[in-house]
């Protein structure tokens, strides 16, 4: 039997998923590492809406950070936030 605790990370997590501009970050970051600005431009935000869904995303550690000279790039955490998204469309799509 689960335990209490691990049943509300589980639903803490999920509802870091809940929110569209998030999926929305975490597909940009599928494929590339990207920088604030280039997230911000690509999908027509602000650097601060940015920065501040990053930041969710980073505690949540579900995409992390990485220095590259004066800039951060942001990637996703790991293969299970892929594999997360992935099985979510899989699950629309049927």
């Amino acid at each position: 039997m689960i335990h209490e605790e691990e049943l509300y990370d589980l639903a803490e997590l999920f509802k870091v998923f809940g929110d569209s501009t998030r999926i929305r970050i975490l597909y940009t970051l599928m494929d590339n590492e990207m920088c604030v600005n280039d997230i911000a431009v690509s999908l027509n935000m602000t650097q601060s809406a940015i920065s501040h869904q990053l930041r969710i995303l980073k505690q949540n550690k579900l995409v992390k950070a990485s220095r590259d000279g004066k800039s951060i790039l942001y990637s996703l955490a790991d293969d299970h936030v892929r594999t997360i998204i992935d099985q979510g469309r899989e699950h629309l799509e049927e």
